[in-house]
Order: structure tokens, then C-alpha cells, then sequence
């Protein structure tokens, strides 16, 4: 059946360059609806399943903790078994563990049902991703991976209000099988236009990195987000985090004594890969908690609905969305260093203002300041996972893409444990037994702090970081005699719209 689709295809002229991100795309549309859909109907499930809704940051820290656990081993599943194999079978286990959120009726079955989805996002995303890497020549890879990200937004922008009205009017439970026609899509196209890109010589798995790794990911984070009421102890919270941290130590240790550790920690030393595993880290970690608090402080601190509270959140994603068109444009004109700088300050800024809103606050400014946090935030997330891959050599992609990763999972789980925390702190200090709307906005300046002092670390790029992937030539470089003619032509042969600016 595969097969006849296939070449009933052949004879169609499509743009493969484009069609990859579109395929691998479908695997980013779920998790991210998946996660925004959630994020709406969190105060509807604590209350069903009969939770304090600050213990339901459980059900969204247990995806990441098994991220965290197993995508460090998705690139060498990629290079041994294949990518379009691991691919396919990452969707089908994403899948299950949909069905299985959807029959869950406790806090424990929710929170393992979501740890599956997590074993299946673990390889069905990076290994997605490693296939546009190694498909894509990297003249063009900051629209390759806006046409990867294109698909995706619209999760985010079809979630909130699409899992606040049937959350509304239906069951929440019912949210979750909106993954399975998306998954059976991206398996089929998968079978027809994706190669099954495998390594020749595959080295062993470092087994002994695996288990200190994936041990100490999950044990920092669960300790992390695990502290405070209604959940485990604090002094178990506080015993797994100074383990899961001795773990991280000695996978260090490890990594140095193996000839091919885990996660390659050596490829921190490329300046634009540092950058975006640091501050990448810190900027999601503020941005990490707003699928977390923002839905909150709507719900219980103004009392609208999942309904109306998806209707509300789901503009900035329409912000993102709209930024994609933009993104290379702005990048060809100022540059990596200088838009990730000035625009992790702006970016964190909005964030902070979200925590200010009040139930009469205008709807037009509200809307119009959410917008303006999603274009930022789009206009960041491109420009950290370009310049990421701009100087890494194809034989370390797989590597790259598994550390990168992890440091996104890391960062995004502590992020919703950071807001939690502060949140809940704020509402212990003023005494309140409910959560209220004057609770949320330390917890939104504290994560804003975080996400702005990523600035800090862009600052010290080099102002030519990434020209090969922006297309951007510093001014002092166009001045050199000879360099604006060789540069702006390479540029030109990269980016073949770069003579427009």
C-alpha cells in the first residue's frame, strides 16, 4: 500500500528541501499541541482527579524528566536502527501513551501515562530533527527550519482554545486523542519521502553514561519540581537532587575516560553551540513557565474559563506564527549576536508584564502585549537553534542535536518548577489558602530575570557569529578592502534574497 502511494507521488514535483520540515513537522504539531492543550485544562483535570492544581506541574515536569532520560541515546538509535525507523516507532509510542493519558484517573496513572509520551517524544523529535540537519545544506537552514516550525505553531495556536472548549463542554479526556489521525499522518508520510538514514560504522553504546546521565537528569529534576505541599517530603525533594547532581558529576568524570561518551561535552567549546546550549537553557526556562502560570493566573485568579482562557493565550502563538515570515530577514540585517541580545531583553520584558495583568486590565492591551511576547519569543527560539548547528561538523550532528536537546528539556522543566515555586511561595507569604491573582506576578518577574540574563552570555559572541547561516556581514568587515565584493558575494550565493538589503 506504502509502495503505491509512493510512486503514485513519484510524478509529483514537490520541493524535498521543504516537504522534509513539513513531515517532521507533523511530529512537532503534536507535542505541541499536545503540551498547550494541557496546559488550558490543567486546573479542569486537578480537579477532577481531586489535586491541588500547583501538584499538577507533576504531569508536565514527568514528560520532560523522561526527555531528559532518553534522548541522549536518540541519535545513536538514529544511526543504528536508522532515523526513519526510529522516527516511525517514536510516533507509535507517543500515540500510546496519548491513549493511556486519556484513561488515567489518578495523579499517578496521569503522571505515567505522560513519562510514556515522553519515551516517544524523546526520539520522535530529535531524531526528526536530525534528519532536516543532515538533509539540508546550511546556506538554507534558517528556512528550513522555519518551514519545520511553521506546522508546529499552528498546535499552539489551535491548542488553547481547542482544548479550553471541549475542556469546557465536553471531557478534558477527550483532548488526547487528537494525536492519533496527526501520528498515523506523519507515519505514512514517513514510509513514503523519508530515507532511512543509518551510519556505517556505529559506535557502542556508552552504556555507563546512560545510566549516571539518565539518572542524574531525573533525579535533579524530580527533586526540583517535586518540593512543596500535597507532594513528597522536602527532605526526599532535597536527597534527589544532590544525587541526580553527584550523578551529572560523575558522568563527567565518565565522559572523559570513553572514547565515545554519551553526550559529547567537547563540542561546548564551539562558541555558537555554548551559546545555545547556555543561553538557550536560560532563556527557556522563563519561557518554560508560561504554558504553566499563565493558565492559572487566568482561570483561578480571573476566573474565566478553560474556554475563554484558550482564546486569550493562543494570540501569542498567532505572534510566533507571524514572526516565522520575518525571522531570515531580520537575521540577514543585524546579525546573530545583536538580535539575540537586544531580543532576549525585549522578549523577557513582556514576559514580566504578563504577571501585572488584572481581570480589568484591557482586553486590547493584554491581547496586544501577549502578541508582541509570542513574536519575540519566535524570533529568539529561531535564532538560538540556528545559530547552534552553524560551525558543528556533520559527523558530530547527531551529538549536537542529543546535548541540545536535553539542555531544552532541562531548562523547560525547571522553568515550570521555578514558576510553581514561586508561586506557591508568594501564596504562603500573603497567607492565602487559594491561589489568587496577586500571587502570580513575582513568579512571572522571577522567570523573566532568569530569561533576560541569557543576554549576558550572547554578548560575547563574536559579531561575525553564524554569517555562514544569516547571511549577515559585519560592517567592519564590508570595510576591509576587498571584503564587501567577496563576502556580500558569498552571502548573495547562500541566500540568494540577501542583495535585497
Amino acid at each position: 500500500m506504502l509502495q503505491a502511494l509512493s510512486n503514485r507521488l513519484a510524478g509529483v514535483k514537490l520541493d524535498r528541501q521543504m516537504l522534509i520540515p513539513l513531515i517532521v513537522a507533523c511530529a512537532l504539531f503534536m507535542e505541541n499541541t499536545d503540551s498547550t492543550v494541557i496546559a488550558t485544562s490543567l486546573p479542569a483535570i486537578a480537579a477532577d482527579i481531586g489535586e491541588d492544581p500547583i501538584a499538577l506541574k507533576l504531569a508536565l515536569t514527568s514528560y520532560l524528566v523522561s526527555l531528559a532520560i532518553f534522548i541522549p541515546i536518540s541519535g545513536w538509535m538514529a544511526d543504528r536502527f536508522g532515523a526513519r525507523t526510529v522516527f516511525r516507532l517514536a510516533i507509535v509510542v507517543f500515540m500510546g501513551g496519548s491513549l493511556a493519558c486519556a484513561f488515567s484517573n489518578s495523579l499517578g496513572s496521569f503522571v505515567a501515562a505522560r513519562f510514556l509520551q515522553g519515551i516517544g517524544g524523546s526520539m520522535m523529535v530529535p531524531v526528526g530533527r536530525l534528519v532536516l540537519l543532515r538533509s539540508i545544506p546550511k546556506s538554507q537552514l534558517v528556512s528550513a527550519l522555519a518551514y519545520l516550525t511553521v506546522p508546529a505553531l499552528v498546535g499552539p495556536v489551535v491548542g488553547p482554545p481547542l482544548g479550553g472548549f471541549i475542556t469546557t463542554y465536553f471531557d478534558w479526556r477527550w483532548i488526547f486523542f487528537i494525536n492519533i489521525p496527526i501520528g498515523i499522518l506523519g507515519i505514512v508520510l514517513a514510509s513514503v519521502f523519508i530515507e532511512n538514514i543509518r551510519e556505517e560504522d556505529v559506535v557502542p553504546l556508552d552504556i555507563g553514561g546512560f545510566v549516571l546521565a539518565g539518572f542524574g537528569f531525573a533525579a535533579l529534576m524530580m527533586g526540583f519540581a517535586s518540593g512543596g505541599r500535597h507532594l513528597i517530603p522536602p527532605g526526599i525533594s532535597v536527597a534527589l537532587a544532590v544525587a541526580g547532581a553527584v550523578s551529572l558529576v560523575l558522568y563527567y568524570v565518565h565522559s572523559r575516560r570513553v572514547a565515545a561518551p554519551l553526550l559529547k561535552l567537547d563540542l561546548l567549546k564551539i562558541p555558537t553551540f555554548r551559546a545555545n546550549v547556555v543561553a538557550g537553557s536560560l532563556f527557556r526556562i522563563g519561557v518554560g513557565a508560561i504554558p504553566f502560570l499563565l493558565p492559572l493566573m487566568l482561570q483561578l485568579g480571573f476566573g474565566l474559563s478553560p474556554v475563554q482562557s484558550g482564546l486569550i493565550t493562543f494570540i501569542s502563538a498567532v505572534g510566533a506564527l507571524f514572526m516565522k515570515t520575518l525571522a531570515t530577514r531580520v537575521l540577514r540585517r543585524y546579525g546573530f549576536r545583536t538580535v539575540l541580545t537586544v531580543n532576549a531583553v525585549l522578549a523577557s520584558a513582556t514576559l514580566a508584564i504578563y504577571g501585572f495583568f488584572t481581570p480589568t486590565t484591557s482586553m486590547t492591551l493584554m491581547l496586544a502585549v501577549l502578541f508582541a511576547g509570542g513574536c519575540l519569543r519566535s524570533l529568539q527560539f529561531t535564532a538560538i537553534n540556528a545559530i547552534g548547528y552553524a560551525d558543528v561538523e556533520p559527523r558530530d550532528m547527531s551529538y549536537a542535536t542529543s546535548l541540545s536537546s536535553v539542555a531544552q528539556q532541562l531548562s523547560l522543566s525547571f522553568g515550570v518548577a521555578l514558576g510553581a515555586l514561586v508561586l506557591q511561595f508568594a501564596s504562603d507569604l500573603s497567607g492565602h489558602t487559594e491561589i489568587r491573582t496577586e500571587d502570580f506576578w513575582p513568579a512571572f518577574v522571577v522567570v523573566a530575570a532568569v530569561s533576560a540574563s541569557s543576554a549576558l552570555v550572547t554578548l560575547f559572541l563574536a559579531r561575525d557569529a553564524g554569517t555562514e547561516v544569516s547571511g549577515h556581514v559585519p560592517r567592519e568587515r564590508v570595510a576591509a578592502p576587498g571584503g564587501a565584493r567577496r563576502l556580500t558575494a558569498e552571502a548573495v550565493q547562500q541566500h540568494p534574497t540577501a542583495g535585497e538589503t
